[in-house]
């Protein structure tokens, strides 16, 4: 649901973000020193301040490409320090590359004529050199060392990632079983009483489990397969249930494509059969939806049965298994991103509404 900026794409942006500083740091700096006008200090340092920073930028991509072919390591690039006896001569020559392209740009643009380093006295051409291969050192560590702290950042936001996932993964795994031993149980029941009936419903569980059982270890599916396996589930109910139970699935074709957590709605179906049509003389329909509704995508799991205990709302609580891993696996998912809610319905039953990102 949503995009995350590759590493690569933000590596650039640090770099760009850190060279256009640089850059204005040192015109303001040569323009307080010198004086002149402060428009052309900024052209000059950004002129000779980006050519320097490309320079050196690929030179070291250079150096990691070779090293990585030298050990028979794959090509792409690493981002990593290559030690001081890389690092000093691609400084040392990127500096004197960009100082020389950048200034001879930079007079171009202007119209003026710059004094190139090597036609000045010793000690200038000495102090002008130490303070560019300066700046473009410290630029470098600098550089080094916010990619070095955005990669561990990375690597961290990685981790919670898979920890979040294997987390989903225990939770899934969880409820499952629960809903396997709960058709069991009816099941048992059916072959003593109705033996037609019990080989129906075991039929239908067998095409269940096997639709469901390799595709449900994923950590996300569309709303249009979530709908499929509720479909295939009610199937079951409904042999059991036969008339007492009504369904009535409402899934908006613009909305089928969006992503959901597997078998994110099933326990809210359980629920509301167990608790709320299998308790009622009558039974009652159970209807299940999805709506747009802003950027927010709405759930929404309704019965007109016997309703909850309490007519006071239960928002966010809920009771039994199934509930308590619905709130579990939203806060893994979504954090704070996600609302659960429970309520008593006016007309008697129980809604039971999700509410995430879209």
């Amino acid at each position: 649901m949503s995009t995350t900026p590759s590493p690569q794409r933000h590596d650039w942006a640090i770099h760009i973000g850190g060279t256009v500083a640089i850059c204005v740091i040192v015109g303001l700096l040569n323009y307080l020193i010198r004086g002149g006008q402060f428009a052309m200090s900024m052209l000059y340092s950004f002129s000779i301040g980006v050519q320097i920073s490309a320079c050196i930028a690929l030179l070291l991509q250079g150096v990691e490409w070779l090293l990585q072919r030298w050990h028979g390591a794959p090509t792409a690039p690493r981002k990593v320090w290559v030690g001081w006896v890389w690092m000093m001569p691609c400084v040392l020559l990127g500096s004197v590359m960009g100082f020389t392209g950048g200034q001879w740009l930079a007079d171009t643009l202007s119209g003026n004529r710059s004094t190139l380093p090597w036609d000045l006295t010793d000690r200038r051409f000495a102090l002008s050199l130490a303070f560019t291969l300066l700046v473009s050192l410290l630029s470098s560590m600098f550089f080094f060392a916010v990619y070095k702290l955005n990669a561990a950042r990375l690597q961290q936001a990685q981790a919670e990632r898979q920890a979040a996932e294997a987390q989903l993964t225990l939770l899934q795994s969880q409820l499952e079983p629960h809903m396997l031993f709960n058709t069991l149980a009816h099941l048992r029941v059916l072959i003593k009483l109705r033996p037609d009936e019990a080989q129906q419903m075991l039929d239908r569980l067998i095409d269940y489990l096997r639709a469901t059982l390799l595709a449900s270890r994923s950590t996300e599916h569309t709303l249009a397969e979530e709908f499929e396996r509720l479909s295939d589930y009610l199937a079951l109910m409904q042999l059991r249930m036969g008339a007492r139970l009504r369904v009535r699935l409402d899934l908006p074709a613009a909305l089928a494509g969006l992503g959901v957590p597997p078998l994110l709605l099933q326990p809210l179906v359980e629920n509301a059969i167990q608790h709320g049509l299998e308790p009622h003389v009558d039974g009652g329909e159970l209807r299940v939806s999805a709506a747009l509704r802003g950027r927010r995508l709405t759930l929404e799991v309704a019965d007109n049965g016997a309703g909850l205990a309490t007519q006071a709302p239960v928002a966010g609580t809920g009771t039994g298994f199934g509930l308590t891993q619905v709130r579990e696996r939203l806060a893994q998912r979504y954090g704070d991103a996600a609302r659960f809610e429970l309520t008593p319905q006016a007309g008697g039953g129980s809604l039971a509404r999700i509410e995430l990102p879209a």
